[in-house]
Order: C-alpha cells, then structure tokens, then sequence
C-alpha cells in the first residue's frame, strides 16, 4: 500500500512536470529519490511520446573523432588523466581529422564532433583553421567541438570560424561534490562559467552529468535538475558512471542503469525540444542500452569516426564498446539496431529546433 502511493505521488509529480517543464526542489527530491520501476516505465512513454511529436521516429548521428588523448587535467575518475602514466598517447594531425570526416560524409554524417582532452598542442588558431577547412568543405554540415575549458576569446574564435555546437558536461551542479572529482587546481565556478560563455556566444551547448559519480547524493542530482532547467542546454549528455582500472575510482561501483534512462525521460519531459543522445556509455553498461536510451526520450546517437588504430586508447573508462569496429561497420550496425526497435537514422545535421 506504501509503495503504491508513493507511486501515485510520483505519478502525479511526472505529469506535473510533463505539463510545466519544470519542477520545484522538494519535488525533484521526492521524485528521484523514490521512483519505482513502474515509475521509470511510466515517465518513459510520456518521454518517447514527447520525442516523437517533435522528432518523429528520426535519430540523428553525430560522427565523434576523438583527436587527441593527451590531457593536462587530472579528474580522478578519467582514464585519460594526466596522472595515467600507462596511457600510450596519441594526436592525430588536421589531416587526419579531415580524412575521418571526409569518411564520415559518405557514410551519412552531416554532424562532426571533434573531441580531445585538454591538451594544449592544438592551439586556438589550428582548431580555428580545421574549423573553418570543414566548413568551407561541408558548408552543409555541422562542426560541434568537445575539448574543455578554454577562455571567452577562445570560445568566440571557434564560432567565428564557423563552429555551431559545444559539448561541456559540467559534471555536477553542485560545487563540493565537484571538489571530489577533480583535483584543487580545477574550479567549478570556471565550468560554469565556460558555460555561460558559450550559451552568450550563441553556440548550441551541451552540457551533462554523470550519473552515480563516487560521492553523489540526491541532492547533488537535484542541484543537476534545477541547473539544467534553469540553463536550457539544447543538448544533455548523461551516462552512468563507468570507473577505469587506472585512477583513483578504479574500484568504485558503477553508476546505475536505471536512473540514467530515468533521468533521460525527465529531461525530456522538463526541456521537451532538447537534443538527447543515447550514449556509449550505456551501451557499455548493457549490450541494449542505447536502444533503452532512444526509448526512454533519447533521439541522438554519436558514434566513433576515430581511426580504429587509436580508439582503443580513447578509454575513459574500462571495457568501452566499438573500438574494433570500421565506421561504416558502426553505421551499419547502428542502423539496423535502431530499425529493430522502430526509428530510423537520419542523414540531416539535426539541430535543436526549439
């Protein structure tokens, strides 16, 4: 009888927030710490029924070269930490990187993004200049950029060579619990400030959490709701946490399953035109998990452009999915797992339409 009126509460707080897109703190509260399977279900449809009126059935592919795998930041749960001295680093040249997007086009990518860690071999000029060498050979396609936190002059460099998106997941809302994930050196004030910078600059931005990080409570997720329902990102990364054998949370456990594809419906719900991908991290976490993700309100996919002689030391976290495979395998077989449960892969940039 308890559980089936803390249901009915639940209920009551997901179409609450199905109606208002937005919710006040105790109800996030009550929600996320308390939600059934039932629940889950429930705020899925209502999520996938959102998708689908705004997106129809379509899921868009963004192609992700992950350029560089050297990082002069030390966050203790990142495989690609500077402290990771069993790391063989890599950097690919412009040319590489035009080459894997030049792939990506024939494969249907109309979207590329170009990920690295913080290193400062790639100066703001070179970014700039494959920016542009992109765009002037794919004036029809966008360049989304995922590479750290970089000064307002930079940022405002990147888009005037014509760079659409940016990917920052800012992590946690919630400024102690950033202190636990990172060493004294890092700030979260400046996270968020690069976030405020790139949402003022016009970029479409992304920001993200990562769901069950070491020392995460409840009330850091809530601090991650209310963040993200005031800050109106046009794109949301969330994906379990996933510990990698070589740092400091190498033996914590995993992030849950549950609350991640939860999360995904409730940002669907509380922000109805944003731009969600079903991340590898949960097809890492379960073989089916990006199919989950597009049913729980997902409707993006990103797969790897990356040469596959570098993509397995492209590990934030252990046992990553799809490192052997050719980007036209991952295509193929993204396609055919996305027809199976009755959407379809796009070929069109994809961009927010809110």
């Amino acid at each position: 009888m308890v559980n089936t009126m803390k249901s009915n509460v639940n209920k009551t707080i997901i179409e609450e927030l199905n109606t208002s897109h937005s919710l006040p703190r105790e109800k996030w509260h009550t929600l996320l710490s308390s939600f059934t399977e039932e629940d889950r279900i429930y705020a899925a449809s209502l999520a996938r029924r959102v998708a689908d009126e705004i997106y129809g059935n379509d899921v868009y592919i963004r192609g992700i070269v992950e350029f560089s795998n050297t990082c002069n930041r030390n966050c203790y749960y990142c495989g690609l930490r500077a402290g990771n001295t069993k790391l063989e680093r890599y950097r690919l040249s412009p040319d590489d990187i035009y080459s894997c997007c030049e792939d990506g086009y024939r494969y249907g990518f109309r979207t590329f993004v170009l990920q690295s860690g913080e290193d400062p071999y790639y100066t703001t000029e070179m970014i700039c200049d494959l920016v542009r060498r992109l765009k002037k050979g794919y004036p029809e396609c966008a360049v989304t950029l995922s590479i750290g936190e970089k000064s307002f002059e930079d940022y405002a460099a990147f888009k005037e060579a014509g760079a659409d998106r940016y990917l920052l997941r800012h992590e946690t809302a919630n400024e102690a619990h950033y202190g636990k994930l990172h060493p004294e050196n890092m700030s979260w004030k400046n996270r968020m400030r690069c976030l405020d910078d790139l949402k003022s600059l016009g970029y479409q931005t992304g920001c993200g959490v990562m769901i069950g990080s070491p020392e995460q409570t409840i009330d850091c997720l809530v601090d991650d709701m209310l963040y993200m329902q005031d800050f109106k990102p046009e794109m949301i990364g969330l994906g379990p946490f996933l510990p990698h054998s070589d740092t400091p949370f190498r033996d914590k456990p995993k992030g849950s399953y549950e609350m991640t594809l939860f999360l995904i419906s409730l940002c669907r719900l509380m922000l109805p035109h944003v731009l969600l991908p079903a991340t590898t991290a949960l097809g890492t976490i379960r073989p089916n998990g990006r199919e989950q993700g597009i049913l729980a309100g997902a409707n993006v996919i990103m797969p790897n452009l990356s040469p596959v002689r570098v993509r397995d030391k492209y590990m934030l976290y252990d046992n990553k999915i799809c490192t052997g495979d050719t980007s036209s395998e991952c295509r193929g077989c993204l396609e055919r797992r996305m027809e199976a449960i009755g959407y379809k892969i796009v070929i069109a940039r994809g961009d927010y339409n809110g």
